[in-house]
């Protein structure tokens, strides 16, 4: 399972949630048929990130129940993570937007695409608004959710199934296998338990459907939370208008781009597909636990699942996807810094807060604990400042139209290497561009070459001259070089 939000450890290095994974198969006893949340310690819930309140975890506690005696046996139980989700939302209020509210985010998201028009042409006039809540916020981007999370669960749960099937002793393995659908079970009831607890305590925090970075709003929509936009405002000392458009700012930029590259949603997802696929359990730790455990001892066997030799190792093929997760989300954001910069001019609270934003990212918002704690990504918000440098560089040197061909291919995208040296990323492109060209012109003279500078059309009789005045020698309708009308001749010389 992936680490819980925020630290993965307490200060003796445990994991929280692996204790937690321990009481629970501890809970299981043995029988596919028990409880295994009967004696959960409230602290272990505390510990891994689940809400301290009594009362809440008490309505969590009787839910995971319900939900596993209805046999909600998949990677994610996403029952649960919806109910849970819902429910953290709300947990300090989440008043239906009103007419006013609504029409105010509607307002600041049209004038801002206006704005945005004069700094690009990407997604030009096509995202609607919308005004959500924070349970609407968790309804609509659950389907992304799915996406993003799916993944890493199934390949996690397919790893530790057979990692444990390869390296028990013929022994153990009935009781692995009697108690393999209640632990996939219990996974997927705990993934969907701290996934929904992740996504509600998000919907808290958001200010707009892309405001991690990541394109959770449906595609083509641009979307406010106004409640969350009013607490962010507050204490900021600038006007609360000024506030809401320059967040609608970053939400259209964000809806402009993803709307007109429909490619780049799929690319961001399929990297994190790439990260799960990659998903390895180190069995050389399964097998030397299994090998020190007692098959007939039951308690020694749940000690040594819960030991955390089940833990997910790192992959040089996941680092990779990783990486490429990094610098791709560095992009958009760099992108949307920069253009949101030039159109906010008019503003002049918008250095202000451009900083603010910046900051808010820098000190491990929603997008850092999130991200870490789903697929194991931890932002390095430096690189979003140096992505803003990259596209301010490239506008420099190519202008907006340069700027934004980039987003044409995931192929013509800047590297990580382009971030390290964004000043040098124009001269690194005009030496690419250069060498293209000079491929291409080199292709283009080997081809002339072979058929000719030049073909105009011409008479059989200007043909018949060029090849000597005779019918007879002259080039065959079929040969390699002749287009004559007949023969069966060599062609004859050409002009």
């Amino acid at each position: 399972m992936p680490p819980p939000p925020g630290p993965g450890g307490d200060d003796e290095g445990r994991n929280p949630l692996e204790e937690l994974m321990r009481q629970l198969m501890a809970g299981m006893g043995g029988a596919p048929g028990g409880n295994p949340f009967a004696g959960v310690d409230p602290e272990a819930l505390r510990a891994a990130g689940l809400p301290a309140d009594p009362a809440a975890m008490g309505a969590m506690m009787a839910q995971v129940q319900q939900m596993m005696a209805g046999g909600g046996d998949g990677p994610v139980n996403w029952d649960i993570a919806s109910d849970v989700a819902r429910k953290r939302a709300a947990l300090e209020g989440d008043p239906t937007v009103g007419g006013s509210a609504r029409r105010a985010a509607d307002e600041a998201l049209r004038l801002a695409d206006l704005w945005l028009a004069q700094q690009t042409d990407l997604g030009a006039g096509g995202a609607s608004t919308a005004a959500w809540s924070r349970a609407e916020w968790v309804e609509a981007t659950l389907p992304v959710w799915r996406q993003l999370a799916e993944p890493v669960a199934v390949s996690v749960g397919d790893a530790m199934a057979a990692a444990m099937a390869e390296q028990a002793p013929p022994e153990v393995r009935p009781m692995l296998a009697a108690a393999g659908g209640m632990v996939r079970q219990v996974g997927g009831a705990v993934f969907g338990l701290q996934l929904g607890q992740a996504v509600g305590e998000l919907a808290t925090e958001v200010v707009s459907g892309t405001d991690i970075g990541l394109p959770l709003a449906p595609e083509g929509t641009a979307a406010l939370l106004p409640a969350n936009v009013d607490a962010f405002a507050e204490g900021l000392g600038l006007p609360a208008d000024d506030v809401r458009l320059y967040l609608a700012l970053r939400e259209a930029a964000h809806a402009r781009l993803f709307s007109a590259r429909p490619w780049l949603r799929a690319h961001v997802l399929g990297i994190v597909a790439s990260f799960a696929a990659g998903i390895r359990i180190d069995t050389d730790r399964i097998e030397e636990a299994v090998r020190s455990v007692d098959p007939t001892d039951p308690e020694a066997l749940q000690k040594a699942l819960g030991s955390g030799m089940l833990e997910p190792e790192r992959t040089p093929e996941q680092q990779v996807a990783l990486d490429r997760l990094e610098t791709v989300l560095a992009l958009v954001e760099g992108w949307v810094d920069h253009v949101v910069d030039a159109a906010a001019a008019p503003l002049p609270s918008s250095g202000a807060l451009r900083e603010v934003v910046r900051r808010r990212r820098a000190a491990g918002g929603p997008a850092e604990h999130t991200l870490t704690s789903l697929v194991g990504l931890e932002l390095r918000p430096r690189r979003l400042r140096d992505a803003a440098a990259l596209w301010a560089a490239i506008e420099a040197e190519h202008g907006q139209e340069g700027r934004d061909a980039a987003w044409s291919h995931p192929d013509l995208l800047p590297t990580a290497e382009d971030l390290d040296d964004p000043a040098g990323y124009a001269t690194r492109r005009s030496e690419a561009e250069s060498a293209s060209a000079d491929v291409d012109a080199e292709l283009e003279q080997l081809l002339g070459g072979d058929l000719g500078e030049a073909q105009p059309e011409r008479s059989a009789d200007e043909r018949v001259a060029d090849a000597g005045g005779s019918d007879d020698d002259g080039p065959s309708g079929d040969g390699p070089g002749g287009d004559g009308p007949s023969g069966d001749g060599e062609a004859g010389p050409r002009t």
